[in-house]
This record gives C-alpha cells, sequence and structure tokens, in this order.
C-alpha cells in the first residue's frame, strides 16, 4: 500500500454519501482532503470537522463541476494550500429519476444537465488538476466513480446510464493519453445503500430494489458508500501498475442481472 501521509486528494460531491466516506477514509490514512459541495455546506462542514478529527488538514469548498472556472479554481486552490495534488476522486454525480420505457420522461436539456456533471464535469476535473499531476515526480492517481449502469444499461433512467457509461469510456481515453504520470480507473457501484436512492426512488420502492438486489447478488449484499469509499482507496493507494481499468462494486449482481425498470 502507497503511504498517503500528508499527500492531497480532491473529493468532488464529498457532502455526503460515498463522497463523503471516501473523504474520511483518505484522511484516516493521512490525506489532505478538499472536500467539495453544490448546495449541502452544512454536510461538508461535518465531513471537514471528521476529517480533521483524523488529524487531516481540509478545505471546504463549494463549486459546481459543470463551470470549468469552479474546477480550475479548486485544483489552484488546493495546490495553492499544499503545494501539490496526489488525487483526484470524480465522485459528483447528478441523475433523474424516470423508468427507462418513459421516453417522454427525459428531455434534451435532461440529458445535457446530467452530462454536464457527470462527464464534462469528470473531464474539466482531470483537465483541471494535470498539470499539478504532471509535473509531480510521482505523478497522481484519478478514480471516476461510475456506476453498473454504465455496463448493464440499467439505472435510474436512460440518460444516467448513458452518461456513465461515457464516463467509463473516458477513463480508457484518458489512461491511455496522460500515462505515465496519471493513473485513470473506474470504480462501478450497483445499488447503494442511502439516501440519495430512498430519495429518489421513495421508500418502498428503495426497501424493494434493495432485497432484490440483496437476494440476487452472488455475495448476498449491496453496496455501501463505505464499500465503495474502500475500492477507491484500492485505486489510489494500491498496485501502482494499473491504469484505465473498472472495478465493479455490486456484491456480484451483475452476474445475475435482470432488468428493474418494472419493478
Amino acid at each position: 500500500m502507497k503511504d498517503l501521509s500528508n499527500r492531497v486528494a480532491i473529493v468532488t460531491g464529498s457532502s455526503s454519501g460515498v463522497g463523503a466516506a471516501t473523504a474520511r477514509l483518505l484522511a484516516a490514512q493521512g490525506c489532505h482532503v478538499v472536500i467539495n459541495y453544490n448546495s449541502n455546506a452544512e454536510g461538508a462542514e461535518q465531513v471537514a470537522a471528521d476529517c480533521e478529527a483524523a488529524g487531516a488538514e481540509t478545505l471546504v469548498l463549494q463549486a459546481n463541476v459543470a463551470n470549468d472556472e469552479d474546477c480550475v479554481a479548486m485544483a489552484q486552490a488546493a495546490h495553492e494550500e499544499w503545494g501539490r495534488v496526489d488525487a483526484l476522486v470524480n465522485n459528483a454525480g447528478t441523475t433523474k429519476f424516470v423508468d427507462h420505457d418513459k421516453l417522454e420522461g427525459l428531455s434534451a436539456e435532461d440529458f445535457q444537465r446530467i452530462y454536464s456533471v457527470n462527464v464534462v464535469g469528470a473531464y474539466q476535473m482531470i483537465r483541471a488538476v494535470s498539470p499539478f499531476m504532471q509535473g509531480q515526480e510521482e505523478g497522481g492517481a484519478v478514480v471516476n466513480v461510475a456506476s453498473t449502469a454504465g455496463i448493464t444499461g440499467i439505472g435510474s433512467c436512460v440518460a444516467y446510464a448513458a452518461s456513465k457509461g461515457a464516463m467509463i469510456t473516458m477513463t480508457l481515453s484518458l489512461a491511455r493519453a496522460l500515462g505515465p504520470k496519471l493513473r485513470i480507473n473506474a470504480v462501478c457501484p450497483g445499488f447503494i445503500e442511502g439516501d440519495w436512492l430512498k430519495e429518489g426512488y421513495g421508500d418502498d420502492r428503495y426497501a424493494k430494489l434493495m432485497a432484490f438486489n440483496r437476494d440476487n447478488a452472488p455475495l448476498g449484499v449491496t453496496a455501501t458508500p463505505e464499500t465503495v469509499a474502500d475500492a477507491i482507496l484500492h485505486f489510489i493507494s494500491g498496485p501502482q501498475v494499473v491504469t484505465g481499468e473498472t472495478l465493479i462494486v455490486d456484491g456480484g449482481r451483475h452476474l445475475t442481472m435482470a432488468p428493474l425498470s418494472r419493478r
């Protein structure tokens, strides 16, 4: 395992869920962390307090990754504070909950909004940190938080699944283009326990989907923010000769995948 003491990580969308769990885990490893939020300032401040309690230094930055100026400012702030950027976790994401057969439920504007965060935002963040990582002897690591939706075509909506498929393809393209200094990999969670899906689907459907996924996963579990964070840490501090890879984090659910849109 690579020692992360006094290294610097930017985690987008880290005021809750997977981003928050990742920030806390990196802080526990000795990493200084940029906590990024778009609207949940209270959540971001709590995550920062948790990280600082673990001995890490933090910056809490409001930024919308769909805005390139925000991405550049976030990368520069990290570099100005600590003189380096070692890891970027592209976790910020958005969606709209629409069954896949409800074609009228998605507009061109929905696609553009979802892509602007999930794909363009991740690209802009990589572009913003790349000069700093390229200038460091050890380079840097990028982890894109994609989804099994991008592999199976199943998820909260067609636009979301398509955007995560694009993110996976972008991971391959940039891993090839930005080596040897940058290692770029992706994690693909399946159903993740937590407020995001509960709020999107409603309590009853959330409970049914979680039970269905658990019952049909070979390991009998669904992902949590903490288990996804473990996979992200693996790509940052684990084998340093891995790039352009995609790790599915779903208890093996993809091995028995069936459409859920009508359940």
